[in-house]
């Protein structure tokens, strides 16, 4: 064979493995999906744990939460609470272990796609957005503006078409809204009609969400085909820690709960500010907090789904600001999983919330051994996780892209290596090198695992020095920015009928435009 011919062969060949890359795998045989089961990286032991949950009961038994509103005393008393004169709710040790044991467990989180169900129990890991960023931000000026409802409908339509990001929580704040109940309206709205992934957001009062559950059920088809398949989580901030209960907050738990929308309890102090300055100590808090919030729920409704959402923030104690992207940050979102594990309840907890305020190399290191520590510990659900910079001030669309190939990264870690009598590779070795041409490239075994057991990035780039400099030296950023461009171009969903859609607009004000919703001519240029 000539050199010529050798090399067109070598050519013909990359081509070919290109090729069988870029083909869609059937879900059964990608190499990392939702749902993988972490707890591997344990920063707790079992002795650490039981002293925090010892505390925690302490923390409810003698100190107890301030501010309940008169509903929630009259439940969580029947239930067993006790309220002393000083105002506070405190919760016998006897009432906390009776609602763990009766708290719901293995319930999913529907999407209204069902190929995006989720079920966050055990170990199993899954991805998502959140936060209330009220700034959007440009990667390459690093200028900021104000975030708009289109812009969530945006964010929302990225998720739904990128593998690593497996659910869909309001990202940022429609800030032309100035009313509460047209920002809390189409916050839902923005995010239900962007993606078919499980959505979550939050409200400030009843109305707005008595408002919105209306808007799920004539997605849904009626209430009691939402009520089969919530397809929304209601993320409720229900503490103001330390330790206080949260009126409006409370309020909106209680029509969640009775409206059957699954509720995630957070408690998010700050260490150093709004929670001990000790790691141990700030999740001692955390997790006394959200036991409270589970005895609320149970004593509402007993069985409801909620999801424990120790999201422990930290401080930077030399300034006092939050520091997302701290190792900290890591180890407390880790040390959260473990508790909820702990509980065997399904647990939410944050990572990926970068102090950078662009998307760069400190960005990238920051979420990712956050997402590592993280994932690896096996919290259920992991907010945050993708386009957040700043300590959740900032959000950016490329950055979604970026964090999905993160994100997909971390998700092979959490895989782990397979080691069986086909993996050890014996008889694919012998041939190697007794037989073949000492090299594995066209072994067998490799052609047939180089979809299966590797993930290769979106956006991240693996061509040679030669290959980038013909390609013009693009950076990450400038794949982002092309690939963003291209999805908003040709992403509309359309899963939600025109009819329905026309129902929802004559009835509340909508304020995402039809043709921000549509792909026009100028669009697909």
């Amino acid at each position: 064979m000539s050199e010529t011919e050798s090399r067109a062969g070598r050519r013909g060949g990359r081509e070919a493995r290109r090729a069988m890359r870029a083909a869609p795998l059937a879900d059964n045989q990608r190499p990392v999906w939702p749902g993988l089961e972490g707890g591997r990286y344990k920063p707790l032991t079992d002795a650490d744990i039981q002293k925090i949950h010892h505390a925690a009961l302490d923390v409810l038994e003698n100190i107890g939460m301030a501010d309940p509103i008169p509903s929630g005393i009259e439940v969580m008393t029947k239930a067993g609470a006790k309220l002393n004169s000083n105002g506070r709710l405190t919760f016998p040790r006897a009432l906390i272990e009776d609602t763990v044991a009766k708290a719901a467990r293995k319930f999913p989180l529907y999407a209204q796609d069902p190929r995006y169900d989720m079920e966050p129990w055990g170990s199993k890991v899954y991805f998502g957005t959140a936060g209330a960023a009220v700034h959007m931000v440009d990667p390459i000026t690093g200028e900021y503006r104000e975030s708009t409802t289109k812009d969530l409908y945006d964010v929302a339509r990225i998720v739904d078409t990128l593998d690593h990001i497996h659910f869909f929580q309001r990202a940022i704040v429609c800030r032309e809204l100035t009313d509460p109940f047209e920002m809390d309206f189409n916050t839902c709205y923005a995010s239900v009609f962007g993606t078919t992934k499980h959505v979550g957001t939050s409200w400030v009062a009843p109305e707005q969400l008595e408002a919105s559950l209306q808007m799920l059920h004539s997605i849904a088809g009626g209430e009691d085909k939402w009520r089969e398949r919530p397809f929304v989580s209601q993320s409720n901030c229900f503490v103001v820690p330390p330790l206080k209960f949260a009126a409006d907050a409370c309020r909106c738990l209680e029509v969640a709960v009775r409206g059957g929308m699954p509720v995630l309890l957070l408690s998010a102090g700050q260490a150093g500010a709004t929670a001990p300055a000790s790691l141990a100590g700030a999740i001692v808090q955390e997790v006394a907090e959200v036991l409270a919030g589970l005895v609320y729920v149970n004593a509402i409704k007993p069985g409801a789904p909620a999801i424990f959402g120790t999201w422990c923030f930290v401080s930077d104690l030399r300034t006092g600001a939050m520091s997302g992207g701290s190792p900290e940050q890591a180890l407390l979102s880790a040390g959260a999983a473990q508790m909820g594990q702990f509980y065997d309840l399904t647990a939410g907890t944050a990572s990926g919330m970068t102090d950078s305020k662009v998307p760069d190399a400190q960005a990238g290191y920051e979420k990712a051994y956050n997402h590592a520590l993280v994932g690896n510990a096996g919290a259920n659900l992991i907010y945050e996780s993708a386009g957040m910079h700043a300590s959740l001030l900032g959000y950016c669309l490329e950055s979604l892209l970026i964090d999905n190939d993160i994100i997909g990264a971390v998700q092979r870690t959490i895989k782990g290596i397979e080691v069986t009598d086909e993996s050890i590779a014996m008889e694919t070795i012998r041939q190697t090198c007794l037989e073949g041409p000492g090299h594995y490239l066209g072994a067998d075994q490799t052609l047939r695992l180089m979809q299966t057991e590797y993930v290769y990035p979106l956006v991240g780039d693996r061509t040679t020095p030669k290959e980038w400099v013909e390609q013009g030296r693009p950076g990450i950023v400038d794949r982002a920015i092309r690939k963003t461009r291209q999805i908003l171009s040709n992403h509309y969903p359309a899963h939600i009928s025109t009819a329905v859609d026309d129902s929802i607009r004559q009835r509340f004000p909508v304020r995402l435009p039809r043709e921000a919703m549509r792909k026009t001519a100028a669009a697909a240029e």
